[in-house]
């Protein structure tokens, strides 16, 4: 394995154990362990990632998989009118034993969205709110972190209504974040639940 291999590995091994949780810091802490002078890719790193979790968890790993999926479902249903989409690990089939359920939907109201959450019998256990500027226009969006019966850690992101629609390009795959609708996800778990959202040349 050569050094850039190395360093991407340890990059992703932080990542992993939760010793750090961007991957900016994982690699900048990883290359000064190795003595290396330059950083691996964001790609790199996930790759390298999903190789160590496929490695650690096997199995395990799919079969849970397909439970964070089923119940990301549940949660997407109850939140219906709010045109829900699935992100991250989930959504992409590359989750390791610290993943979360990602939800982004559009609401004016972030307490709303909180108290219909709270009707499903899950306490929201924090919130926070994080403004970013889009073509100029500052717009703000709040996050929602809660925890299953089952478990799971979920991060609901609540995003304004005008925003529908908008797709970002992700900084790790370089492809376009767009998640999977509430429809695609029971189309996905009818017909493949365990399908992975990788680009071809990337897997």
């Amino acid at each position: 394995m050569n050094l850039r291999d190395r360093v991407a590995r340890e990059a992703a091994f932080l990542l992993y154990r939760g010793v750090v949780e961007e991957y900016k810091q994982a690699k900048e802490m990883a290359a000064k362990g190795l003595g290396a002078k330059f950083l691996p890719s964001n790609l790199e790193v996930a790759v390298a990632l999903d190789e160590i979790a496929e490695e650690l968890e096997g199995e395990g790993r799919r079969r849970r998989l397909l439970e964070m999926r089923r119940t990301a479902l549940e949660l997407m249903e109850h939140l219906s009118d709010l045109h829900p989409r699935l992100i991250g690990s989930v959504w992409r089939g590359t989750i390791h034993r610290g993943s979360d359920i990602d939800i982004v939907v559009y609401a004016q109201d972030r307490e709303e969205v909180a108290e219909r959450l709270r009707g499903m019998g899950l306490q929201v256990q924090r919130e926070e709110s994080r403004t970013v500027v889009k073509t100029g226009v500052p717009t703000t969006s709040h996050h929602l972190y809660l925890q299953t019966p089952s478990g799971f850690e979920v991060e609901v992101v609540v995003r304004p209504p005008w925003e529908e629609g908008e797709v970002e390009l992700c900084e790790i795959y370089g492809d376009l974040k767009v998640g999977l609708t509430l429809p695609q996800l029971r189309r996905i778990l009818r017909e493949d639940p365990l399908r992975r959202f990788v680009p071809l040349k990337r897997r």
